[in-house]
């Protein structure tokens, strides 16, 4: 199990310099995440992707809920008022639920992908002012000693917070 940590770093040099760290402490490049404000190279970081900088995760779950269940509500509807002559049983209940999560996930993954992630929107300031925001995500019993790390060996490095869990697909 992981959890993400934010940090607030001043500039490329020690988000470099912090990276390199996180590299020495065996967390795998995988698992840390830059994000600068539009045209700031991040030279060789890894930048966030699109799933860390979007709420496309958060919009498909709620898209497979709110279509399941709409596609459920129109399977009792046609199987409490058939069309004339069709005899239909509870598969239409699964059928109808299947392809209204597959419409709410695909719909809803859409809009999401275009929408800012909100965990992220109060760190804007500070990107926009220049600052790199580190995300990393670390082993549950790391966290101290990796938090510390940091802290310790880069004070301008403003921790703010961890995540209690991390999405699962990222």
């Amino acid at each position: 199990m992981r959890r993400r940590l934010y940090f607030l770093l001043p500039d490329i040099k020690t988000a470099k310099a912090v990276f390199n760290k996180l590299l020495l402490a065996r967390i795998e490049q995988r698992h840390a995440f830059f994000l600068a404000r539009k045209g700031m190279p991040l030279s060789d970081l890894p930048e966030a992707t699109m799933l860390q900088k979007s709420d496309e995760i958060r919009g498909l779950a709620q898209g497979l809920v709110v279509g399941g269940a709409t596609g459920a509500i129109a399977g009792v509807v046609a199987m409490t008022f058939p069309p004339s002559g069709l005899a239909m049983g509870l598969g239409v209940i699964l059928a109808m639920s299947l392809v209204g999560a597959i419409v709410g996930v695909w719909a809803s993954g859409m809009i999401a992908s275009s929408v800012p992630n909100t965990r992220l929107r109060k760190f804007s300031r500070d990107i926009e002012q220049g600052k790199i925001l580190l995300m990393v995500d670390v082993p549950k019993d790391q966290i101290e000693e990796i938090s510390d790390m940091i802290r310790e060996q880069y004070p301008d490095a403003d921790a703010r917070g961890r995540d209690p869990t991390i999405p699962a697909f990222p």
